[in-house]
């Protein structure tokens, strides 16, 4: 595939949850505005050719019908509810095309919003796919929620993200993977802020985690973090997207991890193409 338009709006859905499993009409509205803009971009494109998702935080609505119907209408073609583990197939699909082909396991991390899925592959195959209630915007609001950060939030942070890990952490290290590769927004950027700082020459270390969590804590407040290579739309949901890094890292013996360009929309476009050709490569 050769890209030949982009568009991109940042609507942090994940942020709109409220409790009884509603969204707040601040983020509601400001996503149906989006999907109508996005919907003049696609005017007259067959629906064959376009595949809208949903992740996350569409799953974790009471009621998401009462969302879709007005955003399939805004958007002009159908929206897809994807699973968790449907959602990791596709970012490992999406990760797997953009590297060079290369023998032994992978493990691909991807920090979604609300969501964070592990994936272990071999060339184009995922073998096993894991899927977290866990992602950069729900842990910031969880743990840092009115914005102040302190060793002891992170602390219980790094505690109860493991906790989650631990459903699958020992099954993973026992499988064994070869290289690690993280995909999604938030490992480039955390990957930026440690080649900007000189924290790390290659990838994702452990040592240059480190030296990233006592920064970020330095800042005190998760609203307000000033690192160079942090980009401005980044910041608020910043803290959240480390604390999940650093408890894989532990929970799963990760030393190492370079970063993939390409994720779950590339993922997308290469499973239509394998549908288009009648090799349509969904698992069961």
């Amino acid at each position: 595939p050769r890209v030949i338009d982009r568009l991109r709006e940042y609507i942090r859905l994940a942020a709109g949850l409220k409790s009884d499993g509603s969204l707040d009409d601040a983020h509601r509205d400001k996503a149906l505005a989006c999907l109508a803009r996005f919907g003049q971009r696609l005017r007259g494109m067959p629906s064959a050719r376009v595949r809208a998702v949903a992740t996350n935080a569409v799953r974790q609505l009471r009621a998401p019908e009462s969302f879709l119907a007005p955003a399939e209408a805004a958007l002009g073609h159908p929206i897809e509810v994807v699973s968790g583990r449907e959602e990791a197939r596709l970012i490992y699909l999406g990760v797997a095309h953009g590297i060079p082909d290369a023998p032994g396991r992978r493990l691909v991390v991807d920090i979604g919003g609300g969501s964070t899925e592990f994936i272990i592959g071999e060339h184009l195959e995922p073998l096993k796919k894991e899927s977290l209630q866990v992602g950069c915007v729900a842990s910031t609001l969880r743990f840092f929620g009115d914005g102040r950060i302190t060793p002891r939030r992170w602390q219980q942070a790094q505690t109860d993200i493991a906790v989650e890990l631990q459903q699958f952490a020992a099954d993973y290290r026992a499988f064994g993977w070869d290289e690690a590769i993280g995909s999604s927004g938030t490992l480039r950027a955390i990957d930026a802020v440690l080649r900007e700082n000189g924290w790390s020459d290659a990838g994702i270390t452990r040592a240059g985690i480190e030296r990233l969590r006592d920064a970020v804590i330095a800042c005190g407040n998760a609203d307000h973090i000033a690192l160079p290579g942090l980009s401005e739309d980044r910041t608020g949901i910043f803290a959240g997207g480390v604390a999940i890094l650093e408890a894989a890292f532990a929970a799963l013996g990760i030393e190492r991890m370079r970063v993939a360009e390409t994720s779950m929309r590339e993922g997308l476009l290469y499973d239509m193409i394998g549908r288009a050709e009648h090799r349509d490569p969904r698992g069961a």
